[in-house]
């Protein structure tokens, strides 16, 4: 089997329980979804490292969602890179493939090489933001960023927004074959402990960055003796095992955790795939007046707009969205 053949597992999501311990994951490939994700532009090493972290974070963490929801991760920061934004959209109907989209917005002037892309980052903030639909109030939490990197960030959200303990592992990176253009393979893990009915309290904070909770302080006894030994047996996996392309997700849960009784269900498929549309940009100019129309249009008369996800452009007759510009 070579690198660059399309394997089952390539481009899904695999959850699964371990039922000795009482932890939940899920294991996810991503592959020709995080080349189309990133072949949309022409980003800078560093930066493709981010946007691809963020990806298979949004992955893991999405397909939690329902049908029809939408997840969306955005980090900000006051450094070279100031937004990394990720949309997961759920299946339109069981068995249907998750779409997932990303961008980022960072300083083209600035030196982005030989640099960690985590600390291009700065100070700034994580948050996840649920969308359950027409008519539903969405969902946002925001904490800090944290850590190391963006997985620390994420462990950081759960622990200190969500009370539960949760670990990442993630690896990613291009693949080359003599005569094929280089080609993205990307996997992950992630290990959650079941949610518990009586939530963690502390007056002493945490032992995070800045006194913010981490995985390990919400657990002790002997939930915490599971824990531990499951985050042990996770730190045990390798590069190779979490990208593929030989070892199936199912193989790599055997492996890692055969005494824990893992225990796995239906598998998610994950495409690239992005909701803009010349509809949804009319609409959302429609809460501009004459006055900002007039100020957008160009000398050729014409208004454009460009889908910072998927690169798309529209050329719109200002004519033709209901607000008559003002004359002079």
């Amino acid at each position: 089997m070579t690198i660059g053949t399309k394997i089952a597992w390539d481009d899904t999501v695999l959850p699964f329980q371990l039922d000795h311990s009482d932890v939940r994951g899920r294991v996810v490939r991503l592959d020709g979804t995080l080349d189309s994700v990133l072949k949309q532009h022409e980003y800078p090493a560093a930066v493709e490292a981010l946007v691809a972290e963020a990806t298979l974070l949004t992955a893991l963490i999405g397909q939690m969602i329902k049908l029809r929801w939408k997840l969306s991760l955005q980090i900000r920061g006051n450094g070279p890179v100031s937004l990394i934004a990720t949309d997961y959209y759920g299946p339109t109907e069981d068995g249907e493939p998750a779409r997932l989209r990303a961008y980022a917005s960072f300083d083209p002037e600035a030196d982005l090489t030989d640099v960690d892309p985590f600390s291009l980052i700065g100070e700034g903030f994580f948050a996840i933001l649920i969308d359950q639909g027409e008519g539903m109030v969405p969902y946002q939490g925001i904490t800090p960023i944290a850590g190391t990197s963006l997985s620390d960030c994420a462990e950081t959200y759960f622990a200190q927004s969500e009370q539960l303990p949760t670990r990442f592992q993630l690896s990613f990176g291009k693949s080359t074959l003599p005569g094929e253009a280089d080609q993205w393979r990307a996997g992950g893990m992630m290990l959650q402990m079941m949610p518990k009915a009586s939530p963690y309290a502390s007056d002493n904070g945490g032992s995070g960055d800045g006194g913010l909770l981490s995985h390990s302080d919400l657990v002790d006894g002997d939930e915490g003796e599971n824990w531990n030994r499951v985050n042990l047996l996770l730190d045990t996996v390798e590069e190779l095992e979490l990208i593929g392309p030989q070892v199936a997700p199912t193989d790599l849960l055997i492996r890692l955790f055969h005494e824990e009784q893992p225990r796995v269900f239906d598998t998610q498929p994950i495409r690239f795939g992005c909701t803009c549309s010349e509809d949804r940009v009319r609409q959302s100019l429609s809460i501009y007046g004459a006055e900002d129309i007039a100020e957008m249009t160009t000398e050729d008369g014409v208004l454009t707009a460009d889908c910072q996800f998927c690169g798309a452009h529209y050329v719109l007759d200002p004519k033709t969205l209901g607000v008559e510009a003002n004359e002079g």
